[in-house]
């Protein structure tokens, strides 16, 4: 027993010494095993209270108020423990509490200056809280008076909507709603089924509901799934918009999806949330099959179950919410890649919603872990198929076909496995040949999703081309000649960019193009029609001659540009490839001239660039898209709220957007029309390649334009960390340099961007490539130094010891290019004007630290010169000693000589510094003014 009370005093004082070390963690370890070991009340209350102290320090604000109460219940009167759960309870907003105990400090110590102060600023505290809190409580009664008031004007009506959507995205104006009955009255508001009354209640809610999980599952208790799910199904786009956002703020803050920091009571309150996110998902699910739910409402639906149901990162090991829907919804899924909008049984659609499904189902797959849960799934998918077949019933087999269709357009590799079932080919080209246009239509698009596959599309070539020929050549439906031109357009294209592997004779791609180019300027044919048309030209650009002649087409051009503004977003990725193909910006495999002649020598194909694919075609193709206004439609693609806006389509429009920021002077065009802004999304979010073009598209903009006009207001902070990525030594050596290059341009603009580049980890990076030996990452590394040394952290990284830092920026002030010379004297004037500490540590880093100098102060470009004497003088301000090792230098000599050169208004400032520089030295007694 005594050898255990012995052990606690021990680990007491052991983590009394962690504690000055000011390693808190760890005192707080050592007084955690100390409270194990010990009996003694006494000493209990002091580890309590010391561990508490240490709460304090790392923010742990909840244990440490925990602890400090643990200490009052041993001793009521311990004050050092009721001061620490103030001060805990003051972090935790808990400022009533913190009062009483306060309060009781004062009361027990009433000379104490420290428990005044706080005594004096809680009171004050509490009473703005107490005003604020009764203002906007009877700002919320006001509102609803307003608004439930069948009589009020249209405008006062407005006004209070608007204002109520504001305060429920405030935390606290969220947090007075809800506790005043607010959620009561909301559900009266939508009672009123008045529109806009409806919408402001559905976004006020949602703002209530982002962040705060117990209040997210309160409401939606209270509003009940059903009911948020009927009132998505509406016909109006706006509302069911509005209850997509708010059933996504319910799931955010259910999942712990929304970021943000809970503190106090809402960290206590542990919710068991994954019973309200299954019932979330079945309602979601059931929506899909509905006939009651609008086409809008279904697309929301799959939307949700899009960016909520397979994992972000496959790195997390759960992928159990895809498993339930795989078990619970894909019969319902399949259903809606299933429909046929000319068949009477079809359910309400847009033109997206079954892209959305497909979309939906290739997730569903990419997230399956292993082969038993793909076979599951595929057999699932062949049960459904091969259910639908019925000689009997036509109408049956076109939605089987329908089905493998929509497969083909997610996971590619399932869809072909279903391809292979008994009696789909047989059925597709049964279908090519129906009297019924809706069952042409099918089959036709069905075979143009199968030839995706150089290996499959040799079968169709061999089966297919004479059908669709033959419908192109029979059919008078414009629908249809188009979908079998574009089958055609795909079959034709099958050899890639590679000039020599051509499917078709020669000219037929070009009139195959011609055709597409003219469907796509008729506005009298529908936008899901004419979609087609640009679907043609995506596998007829791959040909040199079909994209040359495109860019040349002004309204084809612009046509296209018009489709990819609309609401039918299943173009995007039809456009984004034609781009791909017209700037040329795929990847290309490098030719190696020696393997060149062996497979030439062996008789293999060898792949050939078409003449059209040089380089002065492809920039004459980028200012023709340019100027065509490319960008606006690029921005516009970006901006689509949609799961068809996949991954790989960001890619695809990173991929243009590099391609049209390669030669600088279209930069400013590109940034006036909204490029920069359009680019920071697709930085951020996509495929490791997307995002890596993204950011070099960036970098290629920061690192000539004004960051105040390319990425207007906040917007200029999201583009440091894709530019600091490009700063990776994997990165290639021009990404590298124009990352720099942009950094540098950022880091001259403001205080608050340095500090971003600071935060994001970048300076180690700068100073690797101060080191490199290329010449101009080395420059641009130095001149992003030069404005970084201006910010308060990177001056004491300079001023800590154990580093080369300022050698290095002396020594490249030594270097013979004038560029590394000019940035490196820039950087060390400013340092050593910011950090009197820096002038003798200047003289320490290495001997040739004063031949340098005077190098640097007789440079023959001026502006090296300047900065030169600039850090002489600083030297000279710095101390009396250092001043006199100077003056007893040659340095002497070159400020007299620099000092009385003849005024001139080119060295005005040389000679400037220079005399600055003799005063300092007459103000220390060296040297005397000539009579």
């Amino acid at each position: 027993m005594a050898e255990a009370e012995a052990g606690a005093v021990q680990l007491k004082e052991e983590g009394n010494r962690h504690f000055q070390l000011q390693d808190y963690k760890a005192a707080a370890r050592s007084y955690g095993q100390a409270l194990k070991l010990t009996k003694d009340k006494a000493l209990k209350a002091t580890l309590y209270r010391n561990r508490a102290a240490c709460g304090l320090k790392t923010e742990s604000y909840a244990q440490a108020a925990s602890d400090a109460s643990r200490a009052i219940d041993i001793n009521s009167s311990d004050i050092k423990a009721l001061y620490r759960r103030c001060q805990a309870l003051e972090h935790l907003g808990k400022l009533d509490q913190a009062f009483k105990d306060v309060q009781r400090c004062a009361t027990l110590q009433p000379q104490n200056q420290s428990f005044q102060e706080t005594l004096w600023r809680l009171n004050t505290s509490i009473q703005e809280k107490l005003r604020v809190q009764f203002s906007t409580d009877s700002r919320v009664q006001k509102m609803f008076e307003i608004l439930l008031d069948e009589h009020s004007e249209a405008d006062r009506l407005e006004k209070a909507a608007n204002n109520l959507i504001v305060l429920g995205r405030e935390e606290a104006g969220a947090e007075r709603i809800f506790q005043n009955n607010g959620v009561a009255l909301l559900l009266q508001l939508m009672d009123t089924k008045r529109p806009e009354l409806v919408l402001a209640a559905v976004r006020t809610l949602s703002g209530m509901c982002s962040g705060h999980r117990a209040r997210a599952t309160a409401i939606l208790h209270a509003v009940r799934i059903d009911r948020i799910c009927s009132l998505m199904a509406v016909e109006s786009e706006e509302m069911s918009l509005a209850v997509c956002n708010l059933l996504q703020a319910v799931i955010d803050s259910l999942s712990g999806e929304d970021k943000r920091e809970h503190r106090g009571k809402e960290e206590a309150l542990v919710l068991d949330t994954k019973k309200d996110l299954k019932q979330i998902t079945n309602h979601l699910l059931d929506m899909l099959v509905s006939k009651k739910v609008s086409g809008q409402g279904r697309d929301q639906a799959l939307n949700l179950l899009n960016k909520n149901v397979p994992r972000k990162d496959l790195s997390v090991h759960d992928n159990s919410r895809t498993i339930y829907v795989v078990d619970n919804g894909l019969r319902k899924v399949l259903k809606v890649v299933g429909q046929v909008p000319d068949l009477p049984s079809c359910l309400p659609l847009t033109d997206n919603t079954r892209m959305l499904a497909s979309i939906l189902i290739n997730k569903l797959y990419d997230d399956l872990r292993c082969d038993p849960e793909r076979d599951h799934f595929r057999k699932i998918c062949e049960e459904y198929i091969t259910g639908k077949f019925d000689p009997q019933d036509m109408d049956k087999n076109v939605i089987a076909i329908q089905t493998v269709s929509g497969i083909l357009q997610g996971p590619f590799d399932l869809g072909n496995q279903l391809l292979g079932l008994k009696g789909v080919m047989e059925m597709m080209v049964a279908l090519c040949g129906s009297d019924r246009e809706a069952d042409q239509l099918v089959a036709v698009e069905a075979l143009i999703h199968a030839s995706t596959k150089l290996s499959r599309a040799t079968f169709i070539i061999t089966n297919g081309v004479a059908l669709l020929k033959q419908i192109y050549k029979t059919t008078k439906n414009e629908k249809i000649k188009i979908r079998t031109l574009v089958g055609l357009c795909k079959l034709g294209s099958a050899g890639g960019t590679d000039y020599g592997l051509r499917q078709f004779a020669e000219g037929s791609t070009e009139k195959l193009a011609k055709q597409c180019r003219k469907w796509l300027c008729n506005p009298s044919i529908d936008t899901r029609t004419r979609r087609w048309a640009v679907e043609g030209m995506a596998y007829l650009t791959l040909d040199a001659d079909v994209k040359d002649d495109f860019v040349q087409d002004l309204p084809a051009l612009q046509a296209m540009f018009e489709l990819a503004k609309t609401s039918d977003k299943t173009i995007l990725y039809s456009v984004a490839t034609t781009l791909v193909n017209c700037t040329n910006s795929y990847d290309v495999k490098e030719v190696v001239p020696e393997l060149v002649q062996l497979a030439k020598f062996s008789k293999q194909h060898v792949p050939e660039e078409h003449p059209k694919d040089k380089k002065d075609f492809i920039e004459m193709r980028v200012k023709r898209l340019l100027k065509a206004g490319v960008i606006s439609a690029l921005a516009c693609m970006v901006k689509a709220d949609s799961a068809i806006l996949t991954d790989q389509t960001k890619e695809l429009l990173a991929r243009v957007f590099l391609a049209l920021c390669d030669n600088p002077k279209d930069r400013g065009t590109i940034v006036a029309q909204g490029g920069g802004k359009a680019l920071v999304p697709l930085a951020l979010e996509g495929t490791g390649v997307g995002k890596v073009k993204a950011a070099h598209a960036l970098a290629k903009i920061a690192a000539v334009s004004n960051p105040d006009m390319a990425f207007p207001g906040e917007r200029v902070y999201e583009v440091v960390r894709p530019l600091v990525s490009l700063l990776d030594t994997q990165r290639d050596g021009l990404q590298n340099y124009e990352a720099l290059l942009g950094l540098t341009n950022l880091s001259g603009r403001s205080e608050k961007l340095r500090q971003k580049i600071f935060k994001e980890r970048a300076l180690p990076d700068i100073e690797n490539y101060m080191f490199e030996n290329h010449d101009q990452l080395r420059q641009a590394a130095t001149e992003c130094m030069c404005n970084m040394v201006l910010h308060k952290e990177v001056q004491e990284r300079f001023l800590a010891d154990g580093n080369d830092r300022l050698k290095l920026l002396v020594l490249l002030c030594g270097e013979d290019d004038e560029k590394v010379q000019n940035a490196a004297a820039g950087a060390l004037a400013m340092l050593t004007a910011a950090q009197q500490k820096l002038c003798l540590k200047m003289t320490q880093v290495t001997t040739q630290w004063l031949e340098i100098l005077q190098r640097l102060c007789l440079h023959d470009q001026l502006c090296i010169q300047h900065r030169g004497l600039v850090i002489a003088y600083n030297l000279l301000a710095a101390d009396a000693e250092l001043a006199k090792t100077l003056v007893e230098s040659e340095l002497l000599e070159i400020l007299t000589v620099v000092g009385k050169q003849e005024p001139d208004e080119k060295k005005a400032a040389v000679i400037q510094t220079a005399r600055e520089c003799l005063v300092k030295c007459m103000d220390y007694g060296f040297i005397k003014p000539a009579s």
